[in-house]
């Protein structure tokens, strides 16, 4: 599918696609506006032809996945339990997102009850982070800050 994505959207300037191993992401932040309903047609007429797949929006992206029950919520789920952290008291999860396909995520930190579901926007919208950062470069400033802290308290 992806070699028919690419080959079909070159005809669309700057959209792009992107092999992200379980997903397969259409780029269209460079694509002019008066041309994303046609990409958009274009990815939905290669996807009908493959119905293991579906379509699922992002910021200024299609992703392309397999039909089934898993999402960045279900992720960090599995990656929590495979490293043993489901109960470990001296673990603190830190999850930082843009993207409305982070809010799955979000919401497991937030049932945990314990951790920092961050949510990166310039402007107020609805979302099951409970705290947020403005920018990239807010979040290079976190993360740095985050990181003096923990080495002024003598932690490896």
């Amino acid at each position: 599918m992806i070699q028919v994505l690419e080959e079909k959207i070159k005809t669309i300037k700057g959209a792009t696609v992107e092999d992200n191993k379980f997903c397969i992401s259409v780029h269209f932040r460079r694509v002019d506006e008066d041309d994303i309903n046609t990409l958009q047609e274009m990815v939905n007429s290669i996807v009908e032809a493959y119905p293991n797949f579906r379509i699922s929006g992002g910021k200024k992206v299609m992703e392309i996945r397999p039909c089934i029950d898993w999402d960045k919520g279900r992720a960090l789920e599995y990656l929590l339990d495979t490293f043993g952290f489901n109960n470990a008291s001296d673990f603190l999860p830190l999850y930082i997102g843009d993207d409305k396909t982070d809010e799955d995520a979000f919401k497991v930190i937030r049932h945990m009850g314990r951790g920092y579901p961050i949510i990166v926007s310039s402007v107020p919208r609805e979302t099951k982070a409970l705290y947020s950062l403005r920018d990239p470069d807010e979040v290079m400033s976190f993360l740095r800050r985050l990181a003096r802290w923990k080495k002024s308290l003598g932690i490896p």
